[in-house]
């Protein structure tokens, strides 16, 4: 379990890091809220075959992580009007939550994450070497 913990932290410090990066600024739920969305990703990719595309992966997992962000997003920012981001302005968004771009941006980052938590898994807990299919 602390590795898991480990896995969710390093996320969400790697979260903002992009974000302040990208936007030059973050909220601090987002570091959280990155955290928390690790979690799914991460125990959904515990359960995804090796023998699974990586490409794949990162599809699963992109979708895992647009799904929370929505739930997220509705408390956030439509119960609690903290207004954290918006996407509103952008095509195909749903209650201005999510949108298909970030939808794919989520999937190409989940690629990179679930590889080092992979390899965090394996250097913390030992086990089974990661092996992955292109």
């Amino acid at each position: 379990m602390a590795s898991h913990a480990i896995r969710w932290a390093v996320g969400g410090l790697l979260y903002g890091c992009l974000e302040l990066a990208y936007r030059g600024r973050t909220h601090w739920t987002m570091l959280l809220l990155a955290a928390l969305l690790c979690v799914p990703l991460d125990l959904a990719n515990e359960h995804i075959p090796w023998e699974w595309p990586l490409w794949a992966q990162a599809i699963a997992g992109g979708t895992v992580i647009t799904a929370a962000e929505f739930a997220a997003g509705l408390v956030l920012n439509v119960w609690l009007g903290l207004g954290v981001w918006d996407y509103s302005g952008l095509p195909c968004n749903l209650l201005g939550q999510i949108c298909p771009q970030f939808w794919a941006l989520w999937c190409l980052l989940a690629g990179p994450v679930i590889v080092s938590f992979d390899w965090l898994c394996y250097w913390l807990d030992g086990g089974e070497r990661p092996r992955y299919h292109l």
